[in-house]
């Protein structure tokens, strides 16, 4: 069992570490609002994510037989992150340094903005699928009530525990660089711009995954 939960935790933390618009938020909300404001948002992400996964681990078959649902997220992920990319570049240019980006620039609870922002990036679901698929065929993962908690359970652990290196370090590396909250935003509505490019790609030619 512990191998169970191990291996959620790793494969979770993991997961957070590249680059991407969830995590970089987070920095930011670090940067500019605070450890109180970033860790709450972070929170938002983790019981978004918990609850995608054990959609994947219990509800796979609902999610097959309701694949429109899938590609309705899947094409609202490219149309929000694109759009927010686009603006933020544009904000940013006639922003002062220190003025919030775009995502920030609101006074939304910041838990409930990490639950928005992580209830629109489907990818979570063909990844804990895969992920899962793949643990259960091997034998690590028995598909029964005591390892489905496990494994949530360290998942999400290893989702906030990548969400710390992102708040602590990625503060602790934006202030090291004097990086003024103007070339912060643009970096942000770079990635935002990457990141529904690669959500385009997914949907055109590796929609497949949650398909087959």
């Amino acid at each position: 069992m512990t191998e169970v939960f191990l291996t959620a935790l790793l494969i979770s933390f993991l997961g957070q570490l590249p680059f991407g618009n969830m995590n970089l938020t987070a920095t930011q909300l670090a940067v500019q609002e605070g450890y109180k404001y970033a860790w709450r948002y972070g929170i938002g992400i983790v019981i978004v994510e918990v609850i995608y996964l054990r959609l994947a681990l219990t509800a796979m078959d609902w999610v097959v037989t309701h694949k429109l649902i899938f590609t309705i997220m899947g094409w609202l992920t490219v149309a929000v992150f694109l759009a927010l990319g686009i603006l933020s570049l544009r904000m940013a240019k006639k922003q002062s340094p220190e003025k919030k980006g775009l995502l920030l620039n609101n006074r939304m609870n910041r838990f409930f903005l990490g639950v928005s922002v992580s209830a629109i990036n489907p990818a979570q679901i063909p990844f804990w699928f895969i992920w899962s698929t793949n643990l259960i065929n091997s034998g690590i993962l028995k598909t029964n009530f005591t390892h489905y908690n496990l494994f949530t359970g360290g998942a999400a652990i290893g989702s906030v525990a990548g969400l710390a290196v992102y708040i602590y370090g990625g503060k602790w590396v934006i202030e090291k660089m004097k990086a003024s909250n103007k070339q912060l935003n643009t970096f942000m509505g770079i990635v935002f711009i990457l990141v529904a490019l690669y959500q385009l790609y997914i949907m055109l030619f590796k929609h497949s995954v949650i398909n087959n």
